[in-house]
Order: C-alpha cells, then sequence, then structure tokens
C-alpha cells in the first residue's frame, strides 16, 4: 500500500515537471521571437539614423539630383513613423530601394565615391545591411523553433493547452523577390 502511495506521488511529481517544463519552453521560445524582433528593430532604426549624414555627404555633390534625396527622406520618415512591425519592414524595404537608387547616383560622381565621409557612410550602411540580414534570419530561426514546438507531439498538445499558436514567418516585400534586370 504504502509502494502504490510513493509510485503515484512520483507520477504527480512527473506530471508537474513536464507541465512547467513545456510552460517555460513556449516562455523562452517567445521571448527569444520578441528578442530577435527587437533587434531587427534596431538595426533598421540605426539604417535611418545614418540617412540625414549620408544624404547631406551627397547634397554637395550631387546639387541637381533632388528627386531622389527627397524619396530617400520621405522613406525614412516613413520608417521612423511607422507603427507595427509589419510596416516597420514594408517602410524599411522602401527605404532601402531608395538607398539603392542613392547609391546608383552616386556612381555618376567620382569625387563623391571618394569622399572618406561618404565612404565610411556607405560602409557603416552596408554593415548594418548585414545586421539586418542576420537579425530577419534569427527571427526566423526562432519562429520555426517555436513552430516546430507547437505542432510536434507532444508540444502541440501542450501548445493548445495553454493556448499558444504558430506564428508567421518574416515575409519578403513583394517587390523585393523580383530578379534584378541586367543588361550591358
Amino acid at each position: 500500500m504504502e509502494a502504490i502511495f510513493w509510485i503515484i506521488i512520483a507520477l504527480v511529481v512527473l506530471v508537474a515537471i513536464v507541465f512547467v517544463y513545456y510552460y517555460n519552453r513556449f516562455v523562452v521560445l517567445g521571448n527569444r521571437i520578441d528578442n530577435s524582433l527587437s533587434q531587427i528593430d534596431v538595426q533598421l532604426r540605426k539604417r535611418a539614423d545614418l540617412v540625414p549624414n549620408l544624404i547631406n555627404s551627397v547634397k554637395g555633390y550631387a546639387k541637381h539630383e533632388k528627386g531622389i534625396m527627397t524619396e530617400v527622406t520621405k522613406a525614412r520618415n516613413l520608417l521612423m513613423n511607422a507603427k507595427g512591425f509589419e510596416k516597420r519592414v514594408k517602410a524599411g524595404a522602401e527605404l532601402e530601394r531608395s538607398l539603392g537608387k542613392l547609391f546608383a547616383i552616386a556612381e555618376n560622381y567620382p569625387q563623391l565615391r571618394a569622399n572618406e565621409n561618404f565612404l565610411q557612410l556607405q560602409n557603416e550602411l552596408s554593415a548594418i545591411e548585414d545586421r539586418i540580414a542576420y537579425s530577419r534570419q534569427f527571427y526566423n530561426d526562432s519562429i520555426l523553433t517555436y513552430n516546430n514546438a507547437c505542432q510536434s507531439f507532444p508540444g502541440n498538445m501542450f501548445a493548445n493547452l495553454y493556448g499558444k499558436k504558430a506564428k508567421q514567418f518574416l515575409q519578403i516585400p513583394q517587390e523585393s523577390r523580383a530578379v534584378p534586370k541586367v543588361s550591358f
């Protein structure tokens, strides 16, 4: 009789440990996703903060290219004022596209390409772009781990019990998926 009592106690403790383990697992994975989302946002803001300095560097050399300067400034403002992650990602893609145009214009100005300040800003921007790409990859990897925990057995039972649902991966905007046309 005493042995049965200890077996029941051991089973109750084991079940409690499993419930606590899965609860904590979902908390950790959710926090990892939130952290990676925050890292993307930090890098997008860093990129946006570099834009005014970059525009000032280019202005002195490309005075008649006001259209692209305005476009880059508008795209930066959209990013800075975007509410919600999806809108920030879309605004970030727009800023990236505008900056691409700015760098294409800069190719027409050899003095600008040789300007030390412009080169430093261009290198910083390139490093930030790499960090943004890494942060996006880490975010999607975190989503994958979370979704695997939510959809595989026995995690799916605990996910349903705790009200956890699979999350969406970060998508590349449709316009960024187009293969660039190169002509000579």
